[in-house]
């Protein structure tokens, strides 16, 4: 074997060699050297309606395939910009979670374009026992007092959301504390719930405030149908089954029914009583008068 051919041999080898090593480095190592990208992120719990200030906001960096989609890249772009809902330390800040940068401040900024916000008082008893929270979905029924001709209850607005209970915008977290958007006392069985309604709505619901009294009928998000009796229960429906048919009131203009009810009741004669026998006794001077039966 020439020397040519031995120089071949080893060059094709160190080729191999390098080609190998090259290989074991890609399966192994390129993984972890992917690309990265920063994003802006919560530097600590933010309930909505925060107005996004440079303390409130950190970078951090993570693989380009986990980036969410519309993170903001730069904090400048979340700067004085509020929270359209409740973000957690280390979340990353989207811009479908913040209000545009020309947007009303704070809790306006939740209400939707055309709808407005409108508070209704309520109970315990006729707000579910207060386990309606925010961003929760209702019905609205309205109750009109009176008699029992006149009383009536019927459901006047449907799939309505909760804006806020109170002053507390988000549901309790993870640990149990709610986010609140200033208030901090303790729940009281009477208070307020904001509802998010069309201008037409609200109308109907101010309304039916100073009518009668209102109450929240708890639904499930996700159910959007809507009640095919839309009927208002009256007191003869609530109590059909339980009480007698009412009587009819008689028809004065009937003469004759007039003269029986003005009429006054005839006194019952008795019988004559049965005649008796009588038969006079003259003895002398005396005089005796003796009855038969």
């Amino acid at each position: 074997m020439d020397r040519q051919k031995i120089v071949l041999i080893f060059i094709g080898a160190w080729i191999s060699a390098a080609l190998l090593t090259w290989f074991l480095y890609a399966t192994t190592k390129a993984p972890h050297a992917e690309k990265m990208v920063t994003i802006v992120a919560a530097a600590r719990d933010m309930p909505a309606g925060t107005r996004l200030q440079k303390a409130d906001l950190k970078t951090v960096r993570v693989p380009e395939k986990d980036v969410p989609k519309a993170a903001i890249l730069d904090q400048k772009m979340a700067i004085d910009r509020p929270l359209l809902f409740f973000v957690g330390a280390n979340e990353a800040i989207i811009s479908s979670k913040v209000a545009s940068a020309a947007g009303a401040e704070g809790l306006p900024a939740l209400i939707e374009i055309g709808k407005r916000a409108v508070s209704v008082q309520i109970t315990d008893s006729s707000g579910v026992a207060g386990m309606i929270q925010p961003r929760a979905h209702v019905d609205v029924l309205f109750t009109k007092p009176g008699s029992n001709a006149e009383a009536v209850t019927t459901t006047i607005l449907e799939d309505i959301i909760v804006l806020a209970m109170g002053r507390t915008t988000e549901v309790a977290n993870s640990s149990g504390v709610a986010a609140v958007s200033t208030a901090t006392a303790p729940r009281s069985t009477t208070q307020a719930a904001t509802l998010v309604v069309t201008p037409e709505q609200a109308r109907k619901l101010e309304l039916a405030k100073n009518q009668g009294k209102i109450s929240l009928a708890l639904r499930n998000p996700l159910d959007q149908s809507s009640a095919k009796d839309q009927s208002a229960t009256t007191s003869d429906q609530l109590y059909a089954g339980f009480h007698p048919k009412p009587k009819t009131t008689p028809n004065l203009r009937d003469d004759r029914l007039w003269n029986q009810l003005i009429a006054r009741p005839q006194e019952k004669k008795e019988p004559p009583p049965t005649p008796k026998h009588v038969i006079d006794v003259y003895r002398g001077d005396k005089h005796v008068q003796e009855i038969f039966q």
